[in-house]
């Protein structure tokens, strides 16, 4: 086990050195000169040319890749161009936004795709299962963007219950720390919804595959025939089994809530990276997309990895 740890853990700096290379090459391959977005019209030969050197486009591409290198090396990401702060600034107010909203996504994910998945291979042949199986079907074809304007015309627009947009609302009392709390959640359950529900779809339908594999094993069967209750056979020997396909998921669905983030965000003004993202790459923000890209690969791969482990620690067998 720790030979094989070792081995993972060794692979991460050259997968990040292939994400901060690959992101590079193709922002600069992108079509346009990023500093005319920021110049005034105005402006003579000269002053865009000074520009670009604030900016550093002036200089070949491999002597841009090793300034940011030196820079990241030091723990400095650059100034954001559109911004005008460090970079640094922009991260410690996204990233805890995300964690919290990607977070709380995956546990409504896993916990609604494995509970009704459970149920789902339990009953598959029974109305319950039918209708369980064909809402997941339903839900897995609704695009995210297309929900999340569902429900803020419903919830927000028409009945007026939770707020559209944002992460806090301009007048609360914030001397009390109970209103401030209460107003948070308020405006975290939409896009929570959202990104978790989507996905959720698809964990219940795997949950529910191997709910019907895993009963039909002959341990299983053998403790059928013994005329142990249902609730026994389920609990003690079926679920710890059904459930090792969610200890990959929990890893694998990083990439997936982080690319769904940067929707969910847009629609719902959450001030997270994918929001920070957007705008960036909207702006052509050279130093902001790179940080994302680099936070982002280093979340999806801790994702990976701690999935990895918990699945061999869980079963030796891997």
């Amino acid at each position: 086990m720790l030979k094989y740890t070792k081995k993972r853990l060794a692979t991460i700096p050259i997968t990040l050195a292939g994400v901060i290379i690959i992101n590079f090459s193709l922002y600069h391959l992108s079509p346009g000169d990023p500093s005319n977005l920021y110049i005034n019209p105005s402006y003579d030969q000269t002053s865009q040319e000074i520009l670009r050197q604030k900016m550093g486009l002036d200089q070949p591409l491999h002597v841009q890749l090793g300034v940011w290198l030196v820079h990241f090396l030091y723990g400095d990401f650059g100034f954001s161009w559109s911004q005008h702060r460090p970079v640094n600034d922009i991260l410690k107010e996204a990233i805890p936004a995300t964690l919290e909203l990607t977070g709380f996504a995956l546990f409504i994910n896993l916990l609604f795709g494995t509970m009704f998945g459970v149920i789902a291979g339990l009953y598959a042949d029974k109305w319950i299962g039918k209708t369980l199986n064909f809402s997941s079907l339903l839900l897995y074809s609704i695009p995210s963007f297309w929900l999340g304007i569902l429900l803020i015309y419903i919830f927000s627009m028409r009945l007026g219950w939770l707020p559209a947009s944002g992460n806090s609302s301009l007048v609360v009392d914030n001397a009390n720390i109970f209103a401030t709390i209460a107003d948070h959640i308020r405006h975290l359950i939409l896009p929570t919804i959202v990104l978790g529900l989507v996905g959720s779809a698809a964990t219940f339908r795997i949950v529910k595959a191997n709910t019907e594999k895993v009963l039909r094993q002959p341990f299983i069967l053998s403790a059928q025939a013994k005329g142990m209750p249902p609730f026994i056979v389920l609990f003690k020997h079926a679920l710890k089994n059904i459930l090792l396909p969610v200890i990959t998921l929990f890893g694998l669905y990083f990439p997936f809530l982080l690319g769904g983030a940067l929707i969910v965000e847009v629609i719902f003004a959450w001030p997270g990276m994918g929001r920070v993202a957007y705008e960036a790459i909207m702006a052509k923000d050279f130093p902001v997309i790179m940080a994302v890209n680099f936070i982002a690969a280093l979340l999806v791969i801790i994702g990976n990895f701690a999935a990895d482990i918990l699945y061999k620690t869980v079963d030796p067998r891997i």
